[in-house]
């Protein structure tokens, strides 16, 4: 029960991992803030847990985003743990995709999770507390064919964690990213296609994917243990994650950088 009483904020909570995380929590006794475009499967799950706030927004209004971390952090005067799970994937081959397919992921995938996490970020380094968890992907640790898009945002969410990993470890914040593997739910049927319309239909690796619930376990384990990069994932693709895994020690190293004044060395720098 380690998230017992803790104020937990689930993006993308409407459905899919979202939803199996929201239940689990909820059980865990977790106060938890559910957001997405779904009002009313929000509102469904949020019926469903003992103490719930329903925060429908559109992820990629990045101003609705600055005023729902506001909102969110005046429910409860905190957010302990924002779960940026909110994401759209893609199946389509480059040379077919328009551009503005790129434009939409990047926009949802990557762009969105950064701008509610600087909203969420100077309340939890005033507190000097938090827990900031993004769900990224395997196909954010090596690049998958059909997801060029998708690869890139996801690429790209692994990137900005590990920089804000080390810009914040000495302010009691911690920053985990989870690269989920194939997982039974409905990410392939709304995924967009190369005209940016649904896909409509499922992949056999996502039907024969891992549990959301079973899943989701192995996050809540992981997140409680303060793992920094977590892969869940069976087969090929816990192969690859962990074959393009960073060492713990490269994570420590660059914090060790942000310790010894790396910053501030740099900002006097800039002023000569």
């Amino acid at each position: 029960m380690a998230f017992a009483g803790q104020v937990v904020w689930i993006t993308g909570a409407s459905s899919g991992i979202g939803a199996a995380m929201a239940r689990s929590l909820a059980a865990q006794g977790a106060q938890l803030i559910l957001s997405g475009r779904n009002e009313a499967a929000l509102a469904d799950i949020a019926s469903r847990c003992a103490k719930a706030m329903v925060l429908p927004f559109e992820a990629t209004d990045y101003a609705a985003a600055a005023r729902a971390a506001e909102a969110a952090w005046n429910w409860q005067g905190r957010v302990d743990v924002l779960v940026n799970n909110a994401g759209i994937s893609q199946r389509s081959l480059a040379v077919d995709t328009a551009f503005p397919v790129y434009e939409r992921i990047v926009a949802v995938d990557l762009l969105a999770p950064i701008a509610l996490t600087q909203a969420l970020l100077p309340h939890m380094a005033a507190r000097k507390s938090g827990r900031l968890v993004m769900i990224s992907s395997v196909a954010g640790k090596v690049g998958s064919p059909m997801r060029t898009a998708y690869s890139a945002a996801k690429f790209g969410l692994f990137g900005y964690s590990d920089a804000l990993r080390a810009e914040v470890a000495g302010l009691g914040i911690k920053v985990q990213v989870i690269a989920p593997g194939s997982i039974r739910t409905n990410v392939s049927r709304n995924a967009l296609a190369a005209d940016g319309q649904k896909r409509g239909v499922s992949d056999k690796a996502i039907e024969n994917g891992l549990d959301p619930d079973a899943a989701v376990a192995r996050m809540l384990e992981a997140i409680a243990a303060d793992e920094r990069e977590i892969i869940v994932a069976e087969g090929m693709e816990l192969q690859i994650g962990e074959l393009r895994r960073t060492p713990d020690a490269l994570h420590d190293q660059m914090a060790a950088v942000v310790a010894s004044g790396y910053a501030q060395k740099m900002e006097e720098g800039a002023s000569q």
